[in-house]
C-alpha cells in the first residue's frame, strides 16, 4: 500500500506520540505484560486507521474527450442547479461528493486542459454536508478549461474535522486526468460546477471512486 506524501509528517508524529504513550504507561502505570500487549495492539489499530486514511491507490483512466471523471472518492450528496457566484456568476449544475474519514482523500483532475483560476478562501469548519459549507467553510477553488473551451469549477471544502486543504494547481498549468489536483485531510467535501446541459451520469447517494467513476458528459 502506497502512502500519500501529505501523510508522512502526520504519520511520523503519530508514531512518536504512540511510542511515548506506550513507554510511559509501561514504565509508570501497567502492572502486567497483558496490559502492555493490549496497549500496543490498540496503538497499532490507531496507526492502521491513519495509514488507511493516507493511502494512495494506483488508478489510471482513459476517458473519452467529452467525459468528466469524478475527482474524489465518496458519496454523491448534491445534484442540483444553482448559482455559482465566485467565478462564473451564473447558473451551473452542482454535483457534490462527501468524503468520510474512511475514503481515499487524494483528489484528481477530472478532465484534460488548462488551469484558468485558483483561489484559497479561509473560513469556518461546518460539517461538510451543511448546505452553507460550500460558501462559508475553508475552501480552495480551481477552474479548468478543456480544448473545446468548456470550463468546470472544482471546490475543495474543509469539514468539521478536516483542517488542511492542499491544492497543487497553478494558473496557466496544463493538466491531464490521472494527475493529482490536491488532497484534503480527514472528512471533507468536493463540489463540481458544470455547464447547464451537461449530462449527469451519477445519482444521489451513489458511491463514487475518484479518477474512475464517470461523473458527467459534456
Amino acid at each position: 500500500m502506497k502512502i500519500h506524501r501529505e501523510g508522512f509528517a502526520t504519520l511520523s508524529l503519530i508514531v512518536i506520540f504512540l511510542g511515548l504513550i506506550n513507554f510511559i504507561l509501561h514504565v509508570f502505570l501497567f502492572n502486567s505484560n497483558v496490559q502492555s500487549v493490549i496497549s500496543i495492539l490498540l496503538s497499532f489499530l490507531i496507526l492502521f486507521f491513519f495509514l488507511q486514511f493516507f493511502r494512495l491507490p494506483h488508478r489510471t483512466s482513459s476517458p473519452e474527450p467529452n467525459q468528466i471523471l469524478c475527482p474524489a472518492d465518496g458519496e454523491i450528496v448534491v445534484i442540483e442547479e444553482t448559482i455559482e457566484d465566485e467565478y462564473f456568476k451564473d447558473k451551473r449544475l452542482q454535483v457534490s461528493v462527501f468524503m468520510s474519514p474512511f475514503n481515499v482523500h487524494a483528489n484528481w483532475y477530472p478532465i484534460n486542459g488548462t488551469v484558468q483560476y485558483t483561489k484559497y478562501h479561509p473560513g469556518k469548519f461546518l460539517v461538510a454536508w451543511h448546505p452553507k459549507s460550500s460558501t462559508l467553510n475553508e475552501r480552495s477553488t480551481v477552474v479548468l478549461k478543456n480544448t473545446d473551451e468548456q470550463e468546470i469549477l472544482i471546490r475543495q471544502i474543509a469539514g468539521a474535522v478536516a483542517r488542511r486543504i492542499v491544492t497543487y494547481s497553478k494558473t496557466g498549468e496544463i493538466i491531464k486526468v490521472n494527475q493529482e489536483l490536491g488532497f484534503i485531510k480527514f472528512g471533507s467535501r468536493v463540489d463540481i460546477f458544470l455547464p447547464l446541459g451537461t449530462k449527469i451520469k451519477v445519482s444521489l447517494k451513489e458511491k463514487v471512486t475518484g479518477n474512475k467513476t464517470i461523473l458527467a458528459e459534456f
